[in-house]
């Protein structure tokens, strides 16, 4: 039997193959971060026959302030729910399994977005846009906890079968876990114990929101690929910690200043760092980067990279990539 066709079981979470839709952000929610009509389509389109067994939403505000760009969805007030039960209902009828991936993008956004200073665990200036962020105080940082909590709520609430937390890719949690942009002297700063401790706190949150028998996923930047960055060592460090705090699924990618980083290509470029990972902890692993070719995916996996494939670029390009896929190896 194919590697990509096997079923897998993580947790409570049954999922009847290793091919996944990871998060991409596509600005189609409406103005307030409401599900829009477009989202409906675009997902619906997507999930089209149940091909894919786990597609994980584009990443969702926890609090206004922490809104990363127009139009992005919502998971940060309790009249979102309604609406996005129509999105998880659209993607259960189709056969997929759905996952709402909840973020706060720190200082990875900008005062014309959010309409204050943008927020960070240090005041460091954000590569990407080159602005001076505000130091979150001990008690923004308990807020921002209970904002992660309310929205796993939410998300369950709206009949999704797991929740994401994002810490990749330059935003606020990815921010804590790098020492390039968490320079703080008390408990959130320093050692990788301590950059980790706002993960931990945010994991036993949602745990103890969510319940047992809801799957948690968590998205690890596990590299910055740059100097003075988190390297390898600090995600497995990281990682056996996430696994025992209780995440079920932990989903790989790298770079602090977004996804794409100079240099990596090819088919699974992310791949040494989910073999890496999976090396390290029980839980199983997703590999993403660059996947566009369904026998790579395939040997990804036999190769021991990853246990399930995350495939972006190429389902956004073409909605019949994961059928075309399956049958492929069928």
């Amino acid at each position: 039997m194919s590697n990509l066709l096997k079923p897998l079981q993580a947790g409570t979470l049954t999922l009847n193959n290793r091919l996944v839709m990871p998060p991409m952000a596509t600005g189609k929610a409406d103005a307030d971060g409401k599900v829009s009509q477009d989202i409906l389509d675009y997902y619906a389109e997507k999930s089209k026959g149940g091909y894919l067994s786990l597609i994980i939403i584009e990443h969702s505000f926890i609090k206004p302030e922490g809104k990363a760009s127009a139009n992005m969805l919502s998971i940060a007030e309790d009249s979102v729910v309604e609406p996005l039960k129509k999105l998880a209902d659209i993607i259960r009828g189709n056969g997929s399994k759905s996952m709402m991936q909840i973020n706060h993008a720190g200082s990875g956004t900008t005062e014309e977005i959010v309409g204050t200073t943008p927020v960070a665990p240090s005041a460091v200036a954000n590569p990407r846009t080159g602005k001076m962020p505000r130091e979150l105080t001990l008690e923004e940082i308990k807020d921002i906890i209970k904002a992660f909590q309310d929205a796993a709520r939410r998300t369950k609430e709206a009949g999704f079968d797991g929740v994401e937390i994002h810490s990749a890719h330059g935003y606020l949690l990815n921010q804590f876990f790098s020492p390039l942009s968490n320079k703080r002297t008390d408990q959130y700063g320093g050692d990788i114990h301590n950059r980790i401790r706002l993960h931990l706190e945010v994991i036993e949150a949602v745990r103890g929101e969510v319940g047992e028998d809801f799957a948690i996923l968590l998205r690890l930047g596990a590299s910055d690929f740059k100097e003075g960055g988190t390297t390898i060592e600090d995600s497995k460090i990281a990682a056996r910690e996430f696994e025992k705090a209780g995440v079920n699924i932990l989903d790989i990618s790298g770079g602090f200043s977004g996804y794409l980083v100079p240099g990596l290509t090819g088919q699974g470029f992310f791949a040494p760092l989910s073999e890496a990972i999976k090396a390290t902890v029980a839980i199983p692993v997703i590999l993403t980067g660059g996947i566009t070719d369904a026998q790579a995916a395939e040997h990804l996996l036999a190769e021991g990279k990853a246990d399930l494939i995350g495939v972006g670029r190429a389902i956004l390009n073409d909605s019949n990539w994961a059928q075309k896929a399956i049958e492929s190896l069928s």
